[in-house]
């Protein structure tokens, strides 16, 4: 039985969600590590950080175990510990700053300004790398290849590799059928988004991961590529319509990711 992994963000873990009504997780797993950057998986653990017990209020569990994984940096162990028959990248979740604090590198997501966290001690000296910074694609490109010498040195290493390859969508699909900007979207509150200039470092990243993870399957629906306003999680650049999903279904289970069906 295939057992998935995504690393990445929701619109690959909407996958599941949108091919059918009511669709399982694959029989053999699926884990789904989300709200994180790629150098701040190589960072340390943040000293000092204590999560709460229970989500902070606003924050979903699973929210909240993205959050502390981020933090703690225990998302590498529990991926090669889960030993996948398939993992899937996408880099959507790579348009959040990074915050410097103690000495490591954590991921600014919305969880983490709307958990609370960045009141405690440990978060008392913080400074921001801006994700459009030249430092901070150097600090990406440089976790892209420790991550693929880490994949060669685990057991990651028999795991079919597939880069689910995604752009902020420029135009949203209307109730009637036509198409309009996608505009006003932010990354946080009062952080306006600039899409082309993430479609082009997605570009960029996609590009240099590529080389590095050679070989890697690609699966990719650009002409399907519109938001959705009805969305279960609300309109954005990355939030599509539902045709999205089934093509980019039809590619993975070509790939091996749909289980077999009994004879």
């Amino acid at each position: 039985m295939p057992r998935v992994a995504i690393l990445g963000s929701c619109i690959t873990r909407d996958v599941w969600r949108f091919r059918g009504a009511g669709a399982p997780a694959p029989a053999g797993g699926l884990l789904y590590i989300s709200r994180t950057s790629l150098p701040s998986l190589f960072a340390t653990p943040v000293a000092g950080f204590r999560p709460d017990a229970q989500p902070p209020a606003g924050l979903r569990p699973q929210q909240h175990r993205a959050l502390v994984a981020d933090l703690r940096k225990s998302a590498l162990a529990e991926l090669t510990a889960f030993r996948p028959t398939h993992l899937i990248f996408d880099f959507i979740d790579e348009r959040y700053d990074l915050l410097s604090t103690a000495g490591t590198l954590v991921t600014h997501s919305w969880e983490l300004a709307a958990s609370g966290y960045l009141r405690q001690p440990a978060f008392e000296t913080v400074r921001v790398v801006p994700r459009l910074s030249a430092g901070c694609e150097r600090l990406w490109l440089e976790a892209a290849g420790e991550f693929a010498a880490f994949v060669r040195a685990t057991p990651l290493a028999d795991a079919r590799l597939i880069l689910h390859s995604a752009q902020w969508a420029g135009r949203q699909r209307l109730a009637n059928g036509r198409t309009a900007p996608v505009a006003g979207m932010q990354i946080l509150d009062g952080q306006p988004a600039d899409i082309a200039a993430h479609n082009a470092l997605l570009a960029r990243y996609e590009a240099a991961f590529t080389e590095l993870m050679s070989p890697m399957a690609r699966v990719e629906a650009p002409r399907l590529r519109l938001a959705d306003p009805d969305h279960q999680w609300g309109l954005s650049p990355f939030h599509y319509t539902p045709d999205y999903y089934r093509e980019i279904w039809a590619q993975l289970a070509r790939l091996g990711i749909e289980e077999p069906v009994a004879a």
